[in-house]
């Protein structure tokens, strides 16, 4: 029996619902943890639950589409396995690419070469308190900046100087601290 047949048949659906929203709650939270750019879920989730509680959708409606966020939400934690690249990678590419430039097959591969090679030169860099030291920080964006130099035509000046300063403010938030070696 699917979970919404079971739920539809429940006489606990308050239970139920409140349940499934506190997973997916969690877990669009982890999801825009691991990649703040995907904060498009959060959104879809506050949406729901606010016609909700609006009285625009009923609680089955609620439940239903909760599952549907969920699994939406489970794709893409299994995202990164389809493109090619580490969590830590995709966040990068994702900077990168949106919402723009538009990119051909072979320059969207280019960028995830990009990112894979800058993040690992950005690792190597990342120091005790390097937020804190102004040569560390200087040697990471000139560190991003030499490496998406190697980004296709398509990045504008504009582009390029955006890019470079999301994937800085990216890199500040993301690793406060030097990773163990």
């Amino acid at each position: 029996m699917a979970p919404s047949s079971r739920f539809t048949k429940s006489s606990k659906k308050a239970t139920k619902l409140e349940a499934l929203r506190v997973a997916v709650d969690a877990q669009s939270n982890h999801v825009i943890e691991e990649n703040p750019m995907r904060t498009d879920f959060g959104e879809k989730f506050q949406a729901l639950i606010d016609d909700y509680n609006s009285g625009s959708r009923n609680i089955e409606q609620l439940f239903e589409q909760l599952l549907k966020l969920s699994q939406s939400l489970s794709d893409e934690q299994r995202r990164c396995v389809h493109v090619g690249v580490t969590q830590d990678e995709l966040v990068i590419f994702e900077i990168l690419t949106r919402p723009s430039p538009a990119l051909s097959s072979d320059e969207r591969d280019l960028v995830k070469k990009v990112a894979k090679r800058m993040l690992d030169r950005v690792k190597e860099l990342l120091v005790i308190d390097w937020r804190s030291k102004q040569q560390p920080r200087a040697g990471i964006m000139l560190c991003i900046e030499d490496e998406l130099d190697e980004l296709p035509d398509a990045y504008s000046k504009e582009i390029y100087q955006q890019k470079c300063s999301a994937v800085f403010q990216h890199v500040y938030q993301a690793f406060p601290q030097a990773p163990p070696r």
